[in-house]
Parts: structure tokens; sequence; C-alpha cells
């Protein structure tokens, strides 16, 4: 294959879960905008759909179906919404959705508790479960892309939560990938690092002014930043990787 081939992706089909905003919304747009068909999920109804027509209305193919990944039945009617709109083939999954809640430990509420882990970590395994009995018996295989963070490697602060979910969903892809790579499917993981998203809205003004000068590049990072390596590893370039945690993050974990 040439190498100007191996990074393509045109005609994959694919599912994006939390794809209204953020970092899921930048992945997903990678794929759109290289020939994907991609469905994007979110609980957000009207804002996702406003997003996918706007893509829409650039020539892209993408598709919204709405409900709560934290809801394990929610889950499987959206994946099989997903599946139909998809023509029953599912060539690349970003079960990227996630959420951020944050307290002391002594101090953290049960239910939120209970949500974070539902979306981070449940949703993460229950969506896998589900494509791979599709990408298992298609010729193909399939790539699945989950998203860790760098809380893998080390605490971060008020969030514990956060922290416990990213750091099983990073030995989760390791354990998925050791089942799955002699099946033609590659399990790898995004490990995002400060990221100028909603999800850090909430730090303080004071810890974002911590954070700033240890990142090597000089700024936080985007969705943009992610593009690049999610065409990677949704695309025959990635065909030998599998288990890998790759970091995103400007040099922070050097530092």
């Amino acid at each position: 294959m040439a190498t100007s081939q191996l990074f393509d992706v045109a005609g994959k089909r694919a599912i994006v879960t939390g794809g209204a905003q953020g970092l899921s919304r930048g992945m997903a747009e990678a794929l759109l905008e290289n020939g994907c068909k991609v469905v994007l999920m979110d609980v957000q109804r009207e804002k996702l759909e406003s997003v996918c027509r706007e893509y829409r209305e650039m020539g892209y193919e993408a598709h919204a179906v709405s409900g709560n990944l934290a809801d394990r039945q929610d889950l499987n009617r959206m994946f099989d919404e997903a599946l139909e709109i998809l023509g029953g083939r599912l060539d690349v999954l970003i079960p990227a959705a996630g959420v951020q809640r944050r307290h002391l430990p002594e101090e953290f509420p049960a239910d939120e508790w209970d949500f974070v882990l539902n979306v981070n970590l449940n949703h993460v395994f229950f969506i896998i479960q589900r494509a791979l009995k599709v990408m298992l018996q298609q010729p193909t295989g399939g790539k699945i892309i989950n998203i860790g963070s760098m809380v893998t490697w080390f605490g971060g602060t008020t969030v514990p939560a956060y922290t416990a979910t990213k750091g099983a969903v990073s030995q989760l892809t390791r354990s998925l990938a050791v089942d799955c790579a002699g099946r033609n499917i590659n399990i790898n993981a995004i490990c995002p690092g400060y990221m100028d998203t909603e999800m850090c809205a909430n730090m303080s003004q004071a810890r974002k002014d911590e954070t700033t000068p240890r990142i090597p590049a000089g700024r936080w990072g985007t969705p943009a930043d992610l593009k690049g390596p999610v065409l990677f590893l949704a695309s025959s370039a990635s065909d030998y990787l599998n288990g890998a945690l790759i970091p995103v993050d400007g040099g922070y974990l050097c530092k």
C-alpha cells in the first residue's frame, strides 16, 4: 500500500459518543472531513442535532442519535439506531463521552460517583461489547479508539471518580487489545493532556495559571490537536498497533 493511502479513511463508517462538543466533536470532525460517514451520539439533543445539521450543510455525512449513555437500555437502543443508519457496518468506534465532577474525596456524593463511573467507564465497555459483535463478523475487522487521560499516570486534584475511571479505561484498553489483536481488531487509547474545552471550564484560574507553565508546548491543547492521532488510529497506518496509550499533551508528562 502506498504511503499516501495508509491514512485514508474515506468510506469508513463510524460512531463517536459525546459528539456534540469538545474533544469528541473534534475527533468526529476529523473523520467527517476525510470522508467517513459518522453517527454522533450525545445526551444534548438540540445541540447535537444543530452540530450535525451544520456538518451536513458542509457536505459531510453526519447523523445524530441522542440519548443517555449512562443508561444500559438506552445505550443499546442508541447503538441499534446508529447501526441501522450505518447500514449494519461499523469500522471505527470512539466511545469518547466523558464527564467530570469536582469534590474533595471525603465529600464526594455517591450519586455523582455512580454517574461518572456509568458514563466514563461502563458506557465505554458496553458499547465496545456491542461493536465487537459487529466488527468480528466483518472481513475488514475494525478500529476502536478509547479516550484515557494523563491521570492514568498520576493523581488528579478533587477528581477521584474521573481519575479512577480514566485509569480503568487505560487498563481496559490493554486487556481488550490482548483478546482482540489476533482477530483483526485494533484497540488503542488517546490520553489527552490539558485541553481548552468545556470540561476544564470549572477549573480555578489559579490552577490554570499553575498548569500552563509546565506544558513544554507553551499552551493548552484544542480539539484540533486530536485530529491527526485519530486519523492514524482509524486508518491502516496503525494496523500493527494494539493496546497503546498515546499521550497528546504538549509534552506535559515529560517535564
